[in-house]
């Protein structure tokens, strides 16, 4: 009587063939009828993958693993059909070459029966020839039908950061959709995808697959023409949607937007612009300076940059001919402005401040208040679990400090509602302890730009009238 070992594998692709409990029961049959025991230990079962790589089958790689010990532990490893072993011939012949040579091993389909003639090997390939052929085929064919369904505005991914899915329709997700508007706004300020992206980790917000985040992920989902209403997808894509190729489909989905085409079109032209500004591995800027990405200009809003005659600073739209009218300030002179405007705004307690930053801010408030209620919810059911007997004092001690400490640092995100009489001494106190530093010339500049923008929103050159307006933040 011989040991034999038994491979199962249904893919997702293939929804009219055995069940893993029919293949099972078949294999069990044929091996009463020929004498084989098959123990527990030595059931494979691969559920709902393709058997196209054999490195992505853990089961499969479990199997030959066992195989390969010394002495071999099974005599055979029994099919279903030759197709459950692999739909790559490579691969099938390097592993049923390894098993029948090296480890003395045969591998038997029990529906597909071969002769012991050398026939047999002529059929054995033409059946796994036939098998790679129909797999090949059948990603066509699903590829083709996607891509019909695509062009028709119907789902055929998994939804992306902001959005469910129902009854195959995108469905916003109200909280992580806040988190979406949060990106574009914050994008739309001024802060890079690298900002953005630190911000969110430092909330303790997290991808949809629980990662943290990168620049990548952030100008992924600005990229994204789903938030618009749109559906996108590329054949033949490996893991995301490539925007730049040309076989991309892009058609108008059935779901509800979370971002306007208006806010959208801006971020495209915003990020299309900082790509030409700043190319790929180019640092933004290799002179730092105390005002750096601060100044702007009162014609077009565009940032003041390094001037490249001079030591000054220049409209950026105006070097590209864009803006009408030059705002070329030496550094020396705005530098001074700036800092006896600021004198000036303290003495007189009078301050331009912005508060919230419009939508930015609100949104991190709602979405930080949202995670303290989710972490409150979890004191619940830690103190259910203890009373309930579940876990133990200490477990519930160490749990509560953990969630506790949580929710003391997402409260620390949550800015306070300020009056106008507290925020001007805010911002004059911010200014004293700090204008030492700003008027030393031997701190650093990247040091007073930090320093700066802890206060300050952004500085406003009035060139018509010689004027410098500071706008605060709290």
């Amino acid at each position: 009587m011989k040991t034999g070992a038994c491979y199962i594998r249904v893919s997702t692709e293939e929804q009219t063939e055995y069940s893993p409990d029919s293949q099972l029961k078949a294999i069990r049959e044929y091996a009463k009828r020929n004498d084989i025991i098959i123990p527990e230990e030595f059931i494979y079962i691969d559920d709902g993958i393709s058997g196209r790589k054999a490195e992505k089958r853990p089961s499969f790689m479990q199997m030959i693993g066992t195989a390969k010990l010394k002495p071999k532990p099974f005599d055979v490893i029994l099919l279903w059909k030759f197709s459950r072993f692999a739909r790559n011939r490579e691969d099938s012949i390097v592993y049923k070459s390894m098993l029948r040579k090296q480890c003395g091993i045969d591998v038997i389909s029990i529906s597909e029966q071969l002769g012991e003639d050398k026939t047999s090997i002529l059929i054995e390939a033409l059946i796994e020839a036939m098998d790679e052929y129909y797999s090949i085929n059948l990603a066509e064919e699903v590829r083709r039908g996607m891509a019909e369904k695509a062009r028709r505005g119907e789902v055929v991914s998994s939804p992306p950061y902001g959005y469910n899915v129902e009854n195959n329709v995108f469905i916003i997700d109200i909280e992580t959709a806040k988190i979406v508007r949060m990106i574009f706004n914050d994008y739309l300020s001024g802060m890079g995808c690298y900002e953005i992206a630190r911000k969110l980790n430092s909330a303790g917000i997290r991808t949809r697959n629980n990662n943290p985040w990168e620049n990548r992920t952030v100008e992924y989902i600005l990229k994204n023409a789903v938030y618009t209403g749109k559906l996108l997808w590329t054949p033949n894509k490996k893991k995301t949607c490539d925007y730049n190729n040309p076989e991309t489909i892009i058609s108008q989905g059935h779901h509800k937007p979370i971002i306007d085409n208006e806010t959208f079109e801006k971020v495209q032209k915003m990020i299309s612009e900082n790509k030409k500004k700043y190319p790929r591995y180019a640092r933004h800027c290799n002179v730092e300076f105390m005002l750096k990405g601060l100044v702007r200009c009162d014609k077009c809003g565009a940032t003041l940059v390094l001037s490249s005659v001079g030591n000054g600073l220049q409209c950026y739209k105006y070097s590209k001919g864009i803006c009408p009218e030059s705002h070329y300030i030496s550094l020396n002179k705005i530098n001074k402005s700036v800092i006896d405007a600021m004198k000036n705004d303290t003495q007189n307690q009078s301050f331009i401040i912005e508060t919230d930053n419009n939508k930015s801010n609100s949104d991190s408030d709602d979405i930080s208040a949202a995670l303290i209620k989710k972490e409150e919810k979890k004191l619940e059911r830690i103190r259910e679990a203890y009373e309930a007997g579940v876990d133990t004092l200490d477990e519930y001690r160490q749990n509560k400090l953990k969630i506790s400490s949580r929710i003391e640092e997402l409260k620390k995100n949550l800015k306070p509602v300020l009056t106008a009489q507290e925020a001007d001494r805010l911002i004059s106190e911010k200014i004293s302890q700090n204008i030492g530093i700003l008027e030393d010339d031997k701190s650093s500049e990247t040091v007073k730009n930090e320093i700066i923008r802890s206060f300050v929103s952004k500085v406003i050159f009035i060139k018509s009238k010689g004027i410098i307006e500071v706008h605060y933040h709290t």
